[in-house]
């Protein structure tokens, strides 16, 4: 388990609190991070809507939120906010499985913790090639532990 990281999963069958420490410890090994605190949070969309409008002022859901309570892009202290909903409406779309999809969002939370942006073209292009890459990664180590 990776210390100071908290996973709230609630109900979702397809991935467990352990499957999301491994990720974040195998993030932690690949792109040279700590953790101070991380909540990871999987929430409903109504949820992840309130809090996109109380803090954000945007009055729509979206499949994460990402706070960093530091700015320290080293000793990570922060907390992610996933929406179920989003992330499986997602998963339909781009045809990939649930938990893959989950996985992804994780990715992209840490990575805007570790100063990457999304908001120009050219920042998101950079954001995402490194988000696919890490899950490729990813999948690639878990399938060869299995084996």
């Amino acid at each position: 388990m990776v210390k100071n990281l908290q996973v709230n999963i609630g109900g979702i069958a397809v991935l467990n609190k352990k499957s999301v420490h491994n990720l974040v410890h195998f993030l932690k090994n690949e792109l040279d991070f700590d953790i101070s605190s991380l909540p990871i949070n999987f929430i409903h969309s109504d949820k992840i809507t309130e809090i996109n409008q109380d803090y954000l002022k945007h009055y729509f859901s979206t499949d994460i939120i990402t706070f960093n309570y530091t700015g320290d892009h080293k000793l990570l202290d922060g907390e992610l906010y996933i929406s179920l909903e989003d992330a499986d409406f997602n998963a339909k779309k781009y045809g990939v499985p649930k938990k893959y999809e989950y996985f992804r969002l994780v990715i992209h939370g840490i990575l805007h913790l570790l100063d990457y942006d999304d908001l120009r073209k050219s920042d998101k292009l950079v954001m995402k090639k490194l988000e696919n890459s890490m899950l490729e990664m990813f999948i690639k180590q878990l399938k060869i532990k299995r084996n």
